[in-house]
């Protein structure tokens, strides 16, 4: 077992053993060596890539394995209820040839944009894929969106028919009559008798039951759009970051070299909703072009039944979030001793820093150390990891996936050398590199500069090329792992009725990296009082989402302003902190 001691109150090193004593080598063995060799084109190679219809994602995950994967579980799902289901890749094909007539059947071109809008069902999953293979660009939201974030993503996107359930379609339909775009429904009625749909609407199970099994999948070019993740930024609406069919390239060969899979044997968990990227790279594309089980696990978080879930279904990777890792820590170490998780044997995260605690609290109640990754909704797959054969130095990004270039750089562009603070940058060389954000291609192409691409984040790497993250270089707030941008939460407040105006920053938060803290001044008439603060915080979590609302806020008479208008929200979160204002000097009177 690899061992961790402390030096000086810092985690020391965590040294991995010899390769060739590890129970299942592997498949990167020397870490050195494969960057030396590295080429994204022997990956494309791998995947017999270009194939008969071009490249398509879903060709590639679900229909075009060999006879022997195709029979092997793909999917095995647990409900909230606790009820399961298991579809094999041969089940698969068939559901998403299926659903794919019936988009082609509603008038569904290459082009154009579905958006998926469900809770953690196999019916999500189906859909997306089925969406794939017509060519459409396929954009899945997160069951806890509110309809204000629903119709900022619809809006912007254009969005021609959306899949969503009957629990769900509530949010959709309050604001449905704002997108004229929006032709068509699916409404899925997974365990719902009696319904009946309204005029623009389709039932999922009706339509399925008369759609073909056959399907000839749309000819899609390695450039062709294929998914769409919305981000957020400083300023505006979120944006559409576009990611094209041969980002799978990069998927592959990452979740082959990182998660590490051995598809014969494997059984994998990815805990990320479908909603988010990590959801659609890792827990979809990733596994499914090597033919690798995957476990989806409808229900909320509990250590309990994470442990159950994965004692019972003998999970052996685990990619999973630090916020997730934290929640089980404070549920104590005496709870993993009911459960035989002997089956895990690689353990990761994603979404927000790993703090070295975790890291080695990995190691102690598991006999596994967890391996940080570090990427981004734009970058579509991993870019900076920690590798199964590669010593672990907790709390660090680890080094740079062979075939990626990355530096760190100050303010005039200049790589900065080791131990120095500045910006992380990429050379946008990997194939899941976005190609575009949807409609704001000048926003698209200020991300990139002398041939860099700038991350938003800040970074510093040691003498021996490992990576650590410092924070953004921006006000966007990481919560849990989801990026929030201000400006959202901000116009969310501002449509109270009494609030005048608004400002949100990110303030650390032991359990969530950070939490949304709003601070409001309110209109005439108005009067602070807790019952007014609860009732903001809760009309802005029904508006977005309950990871996107303020869990403090206060009321001020008035929000520092510059003397051109603009909110400091810089001297807010100082303030907040008891840090340094710094200059001030173009603060109003």
């Amino acid at each position: 077992m690899s061992q961790a001691t402390t030096v000086g109150g810092q985690y020391a090193v965590i040294e991995k053993p010899p390769v060739r004593s590890f129970a299942l080598a592997p498949h990167m063995t020397d870490y050195e060596a494969m960057c030396q060799g590295f080429q994204w084109a022997n990956m494309a190679k791998e995947l017999r890539l270009p194939r008969a219809n071009g490249v398509n994602q879903a060709t590639i995950c679900i229909d075009d394995h060999p006879p022997e994967v195709m029979t092997r579980a793909a999917l095995l799902w647990h409900g909230a209820d606790n009820s399961k289901e298991t579809y094999t890749f041969n089940d698969l094909k068939r559901e998403t040839n299926k659903f794919a007539n019936v988009l082609t059947d509603l008038g569904i071109q290459k082009g154009d944009r579905v958006f998926t809008f469900l809770e953690r069902v196999p019916e999500h999953y189906i859909a997306l894929f089925g969406g794939l293979k017509t060519g459409a660009v396929m954009g899945p939201l997160f069951s806890a969106f509110g309809p204000e974030a629903i119709k900022d993503r619809l809006e912007d996107s254009d969005a021609k028919v959306v899949v969503t359930s009957v629990a769900l379609k509530d949010r959709l339909d309050s604001i449905r009559q704002e997108l004229p775009n929006l032709e068509r429904v699916i409404v899925l009625d997974r365990g719902q008798t009696g319904y009946e749909p309204e005029a623009h609407e389709v039932l999922y199970h009706q339509a399925m039951a008369t759609a073909s099994e056959d399907y000839t999948v749309v000819q899609t070019d390695p450039d062709d759009y294929s998914i769409m993740h919305y981000t957020s930024g400083t300023t505006g609406k979120p944006k559409g970051a576009a990611h094209r069919h041969y980002a799978v390239v990069a998927q592959y060969a990452t979740a082959k070299y990182i998660l590490d899979f051995h598809p014969e044997t494997d059984i994998y968990w990815c805990t990320a909703d479908p909603g988010w990227v990590t959801g659609t790279s890792y827990g979809m594309f990733g596994p499914w072009s090597q033919g690798v089980t995957s476990l989806v696990y409808e229900g909320g978080f509990s250590a309990d039944n994470w442990y159950k879930l994965m004692q019972d279904y003998k999970v052996t990777v685990w990619y999973t979030a630090p916020t997730a890792i934290r929640m089980l820590m404070k549920a104590g170490d005496e709870v993993v001793t009911n459960y035989d998780l002997s089956s895990l044997r690689h353990l990761l995260s994603v979404g927000e820093p790993l703090n070295p605690e975790a890291v080695v609290w990995g190691q102690q109640v598991f006999g596994k150390v967890f391996h940080d990754t570090w990427w981004q909704t734009e970058t579509g797959a991993m870019h900076i990891c920690n590798y199964p054969c590669m010593d672990v130095k907790p709390g660090s990004m680890g080094k740079p996936f062979p075939g990626v270039t990355a530096a760190v750089l100050d303010d005039e562009g200049k790589v900065l050398p080791p131990g120095e603070e500045g910006y992380l940058v990429l050379k946008p060389e990997a194939p899941s590199i976005f190609r575009t954000y949807w409609n704001k291609d000048d926003l698209y192409q200020s991300r990139f500069k002398d041939g860099w691409y700038f991350t938003g984040d800040k970074a510093r790497v040691d003498e021996d090329g490992y990576f650590w993250f410092i924070g953004r270089a921006d006000d966007v707030i990481n919560t849990a792992g989801h990026l929030v941008g201000p400006f959202e939460v901000e116009s969310a407040l501002v449509e109270h009725p009494a609030v005048a105006e608004a400002a949100v920053i990110g303030k650390p938060d032991p359990e969530r990296m950070e939490i949304i803290k709003a601070f409001v001044s309110l209109k005439v008439g108005f009067e602070a009082s807790e019952a007014l603060k609860d009732e903001i915080k809760q009309f802005v979590r029904t508006r977005l989402a309950a990871h996107a609302y303020p869990r403090e806020l206060d009321i001020i008479d008035s929000l520092p302003k510059t003397r051109s208008g603009k909110i400091m929200r810089r001297l807010l979160k100082a303030r907040e902190l008891g840090l340094p204002e710094g200059d001030t000097s173009t603060l109003e009177d």
